[in-house]
């Protein structure tokens, strides 16, 4: 309950709610699951809230494992005392606990256990007392011993004063307030390493208080000093920081206790700050990496749930120069039509045999957009393009797609096996014509890390990356639902309770036996339980099924109570097939709380199922806007001062947002120029996919860089 309480704090969160999360996540339901269907346990927690709290319960009962293993090793010691007891109960984070360990940890040899296995520890111990009178080097004499290899009273107090430098660098206490102080008050340096220019000349040298210095900031020196070109230090105020030793350990101005400031003084420099400068870079990387990965997450997030191109033949064009741009054209339903290559880029320009090519595979299977990778070449396929679609009787139009991970996907295990007739490059086309008409589907083929939306992700410590953008990928897919019928298997692996092995005996199944006809079929799949049953079945859609609740969010435990709901509001099952526009205001009429005691359900479980009744099938994509599809093209020597543009956000990172403005380079709208008023993180006015108003702020054509901004000028645009 002690566990319960802290969560239910930390989260903000009532304590029932937890209590009823946690039993609910130890029992083996997925967060999809308990956050769609289990809402009148949990109160309507969302996934997000879900997983933060399930990462808190991770960490704090690994906290309360290791609190449990200190204490056991000291108890082993016979050294736990009543009050270090209470210490460690109250230690609420692993470095707390990980402090008050330090004295009794097992630990290599050092100079002040070098010093006690020559019995300097006496010595130590009575200079720590700090006698008004005492003499150091009187204390000393005794304890001279040539066969301890304590030659001398000079070696008796270097020994001593080792001793008590381990003494104070073990104190969890000048430790917490030495950590505390560095955070307000430490300095990260960065200089050059050598005399190579590099991206980092910015920071050859660089300072900036610890307590403000940005994540990306962070993560840029981090890399910096990997890759040789810096040299980075935190620099500590120690006029601010001798005197917090100096209060804990010295008592007076006696010649002892000078001699205990001399050893604080060596305790800080040799062994404390080294430390804790360690641990403070560790905690800054951590911090950025952390947000970071957030970032990555929310752009993904979109990214993913970028409306689908629905109901459209579309060619992918994947741009190249000598080898020529690769073309798929894919149905409808994603289903490869026909492949070729054409060359109406340098150095072949075989542009007229190339635009016969195109325009014979539009007419011949009716293609309506053509979706353009923006990788090497694209520029100029996309002059290419739009000049073709003009010439064309039919109305044609093209987007360009980011091809972030195209050839990743194409080179893998995944895409050899959906397309083992088809050339490396070729599949590259296939999946650029499958980003525009369904971005969920054929990116979660990709390892997010991959796709490139968000920055220094190959540098994000590889589990916490894996877990928070997989968990992202999940949530898109399971919020979407997917198609039983014709999913892939990589969409399928996402669904709640459903791994790679049920994915592939899945499709293994659908293949031998044809479609699925219901949503109880899928219990025939080998190694398809009840369990893993009840956590997919209300995200898997079979539209093919004669039971319309078959193509719903709405779970099969809950058929009977849609069934008496649909009763009660005067239909038939049969009559929800087509969607009940008017359910919501009959139910309203009947009032939820009385067809809540009806149909044996939560009201807003209820709420839910009429939704789905209210639009079988839905997809909440459809409610985002539509992406911008192109007709003509531009270059960056088009571009002028205060021109006004329309463009697509493809990436929001720490500090800004770059925008497609289809001139093949991404331009920069800088987080001061995003909106008037003050905002922590770009993130708080973008998304990606957004559709944005930008105002070109100036070009620099020979780095290829383009500045924007998204406040309307004061005066009218000079174009």
């Amino acid at each position: 309950m002690d566990l319960i309480r802290q969560l239910a704090d930390e989260l903000k969160l009532k304590p029932t709610q937890v209590e009823s999360a946690v039993s609910l996540l130890d029992d083996g339901n997925t967060v999809p699951f308990i956050a769609r269907y289990r809402k009148e346990m949990t109160g309507s927690l969302d996934d997000q809230v879900l997983r933060e709290l399930s990462e808190r319960l991770e960490y704090l009962r690994g906290l309360e494992k290791r609190r449990e293993e200190v204490s056991a090793s000291i108890e082993s010691q016979e050294k736990m005392t009543p009050e270090l007891a209470q210490a460690l109960s109250a230690a609420k984070t692993l470095a707390e606990l990980e402090d008050l360990y330090r004295p009794y940890k097992p630990r290599r040899r050092t100079r002040a256990s070098v010093a006690k296995e020559r019995g300097l520890e006496g010595l130590a111990q009575a200079i720590l007392e700090q006698p008004v009178h005492g003499d150091p080097a009187a204390m000393a004499a005794p304890y001279v011993d040539a066969e301890k290899e304590v030659p001398t009273a000079e070696d008796a107090l270097q020994g001593a004063s080792d001793i008590i430098a381990e003494t104070i660098s073990d104190s969890a206490e000048v430790r917490r307030e030495l950590r505390e102080l560095l955070w307000k008050t430490a300095q990260i340096k960065t200089v050059a390493a050598g005399d190579e220019d590099s991206v980092y000349r910015m920071y050859y040298e660089y300072s900036e208080p610890v307590s403000k210095i940005p994540g990306h900031r962070v993560l840029a020196i981090d890399r910096g000093e990997r890759e040789g070109f810096l040299k980075v230090s935190v620099e500590a105020d120690e006029a601010r920081c001798q005197p917090v030793i100096v209060k804990a350990f010295v008592r007076n101005m006696s010649p002892c206790g000078n001699f205990v400031r001399a050893a604080g003084a060596d305790a800080f420099t040799r062994l404390i700050f080294p430390s804790l400068e360690r641990e403070l870079r560790g905690a800054l990387t951590d911090a950025a990496a952390e947000a970071a990965i957030r970032v990555f997450g929310v752009n993904l997030r979109q990214l993913l749930m970028q409306p689908p191109v629905k109901n459209a033949v579309t060619l992918g064009l994947d741009p190249a120069y000598r080898t020529g741009c690769k073309i798929a054209v894919v149905d409808q339903n994603g289903k490869v039509l026909e492949t070729t290559v054409v060359y109406p880029t340098p150095p072949q320009k075989k542009k007229e045999e190339a635009a016969r090519t195109l325009t014979r595979l539009i007419e011949k299977y009716g293609v309506s957009v053509i979706s353009i990778g923006n990788g090497t070449a694209s520029h100029e396929s996309e002059e290419f393009v739009a000049e073709l679609i003009h010439s064309l009787p039919q109305k044609v139009s093209y987007m360009v797609v980011s091809e972030a991970g195209a050839s990743v996907y194409s080179a893998s295990k995944l895409a050899a096996e959906e397309f083992p007739d088809y050339d490396v490059s070729l599949r590259s086309a296939v999946s650029i014509a499958r980003r525009l008409q369904d971005p969920l589907a054929e990116l979660v083929k990709i390892d997010p890390k991959a796709i490139g939306v968000g920055q220094y992700q190959h540098d994000m410590p590889r589990a916490r990356m894996d877990e928070t953008l997989g968990g992202v990928v999940e949530s898109c897919v399971n919020s979407v639902g997917v198609d039983l019928n014709t999913a892939s298997y990589s969409l399928l692996g996402r669904v709640a309770g459903v791994n790679g092995t049920v994915a592939k005996n899945i499709v293994a199944y659908r293949e031998e036996n044809g479609s699925f006809h219901s949503r109880k079929e899928l219990l025939k799949v080998p190694k398809l339980g009840k369990k893993a049953f009840e956590q997919c079945a209300g995200f898997i859609r079979v539209p093919e099924s004669a039971d319309p609740l078959d193509n719903t969010a709405v779970h099969p435990e809950s058929y009977e109570a849609a069934k008496a709901l649909l009763a009660a509001c005067g239909y038939s099952l049969r009559d929800a097939s087509g969607g009940l526009r008017d359910l919501k205001e009959k139910a309203d009429v009947l009032g939820l709380s009385s067809l809540s005691a009806q149909t044996g359900v939560g009201v807003p479980t209820l709420r839910d199922i009429i939704a789905e009744l209210q639009k079988p099938g839905r997809d909440p994509r459809d409610e985002l806007p539509k992406p911008l599809l192109r007709t003509d093209v531009m270059s960056l020597s088009d571009l002028r001062e205060g021109m006004e543009l329309t463009g697509t956000v493809r990436n929001v990172i720490d500090f800004g947002a770059f925008v497609d403005i289809g001139v093949h380079e991404d331009g920069l709208v800088h987080i001061s120029q995003i909106c008037d008023r003050f905002i922590r993180h770009p993130s708080e006015m973008l998304k990606v996919g957004d559709i944005v108003k930008v105002w070109v702020l100036g070009v620099d054509e020979k780095k290829k860089r383009i500045s924007l901004t998204m406040k309307p000028p004061k005066s009218p645009a000079v174009c």
